[in-house]
């Protein structure tokens, strides 16, 4: 057989013909770029919209998982860096907030920082509410990820989509539980927009505020209604606030 031919990270999901503004998506545990399917829709024409594919699904379903969050971060970072230079903002959920956030670091020590970060439904860099999730037996892991809403009904009582799916998950979430921020890491310089669902089971609103800390420039929590996947609720609200980041100023 043979080898497996590598796409890359990123997939347009838009097509502006004179963007200002490039809008970066990276999903959840187990999520593809096709999550972000749905907002483009709702992006001005002005504004280019770039979703990021993880190994393991969607036209990368062949290709090995990767489970280490600044490994994946270079990747998406390094295929950012030879797209044509304009300002940037990195939308991360869950999972995709540190690898945003890590890939955010990337580009500012390249001389490219976004110019805004913005990080939904996670708990600041290096803390998990529930850091042996991805350990739990097949059956308790499925039911606890489909009680959270990501998963539709119709996967959630499949048995074969769900071998199928249970492999990228956890890795995803190995990922997230092991990831450690890198020792020593300067405060980025743009502002940083948290983003929290009300009532999230993985995600203790009293500890979002640390999310400043990564930033010398302007930190903002929001709340929504929807829970950890807040993002169905009123998706065109969200892409609006995201979009008002660009004209913040960076500290």
């Amino acid at each position: 057989m043979g080898r497996t031919r590598h796409r890359g990270w990123l997939r347009p999901v838009t097509h502006a013909v004179a963007p200002s503004l490039r809008v970066v998506c990276f999903p959840h545990s187990g999520g593809s770029a096709a999550s972000f399917a749905g907002w483009a829709a709702l992006m001005p024409p002005d504004v280019e919209l770039v979703a990021v594919q993880y190994p393991g699904r969607g036209d990368r379903f062949l290709e090995p998982l990767v489970d280490d969050v600044p490994a994946m971060a270079g990747h998406a970072a390094a295929e950012l860096l030879r797209l044509p230079d304009r300002d940037q903002i990195l939308f991360g959920h869950s999972l995709g907030a540190v690898v945003a956030y890590e890939t955010a670091l990337a580009l500012r020590d390249t001389g490219a920082e976004p110019r805004a970060l913005c990080a939904s439904a996670c708990l600041p860099p290096g803390r998990m509410k529930d850091p042996t999730i991805h350990l739990a037996p097949d059956d308790r892991f499925w039911e606890t990820l489909c009680g959270l809403g990501g998963i539709e009904p119709g996967i959630a009582g499949n048995a074969e989509l769900r071998e199928l799916l249970l492999p990228a998950l956890r890795s995803d979430l190995r990922a997230h539980t092991t990831y450690r921020p890198r020792p020593g890491a300067r405060p980025l310089s743009c502002p940083v927009t948290c983003y929290h669902g009300a009532g999230d089971p993985l995600v203790d609103e009293a500890g979002l505020a640390d999310w400043a800390a990564v930033t010398s420039g302007e930190f903002t929590l929001r709340v929504r209604p929807g829970g950890h996947f807040h993002l169905a609720s009123d998706a065109g609200g969200l892409i609006s606030d995201v979009l008002r980041q660009r004209s913040r100023p960076t500290g």
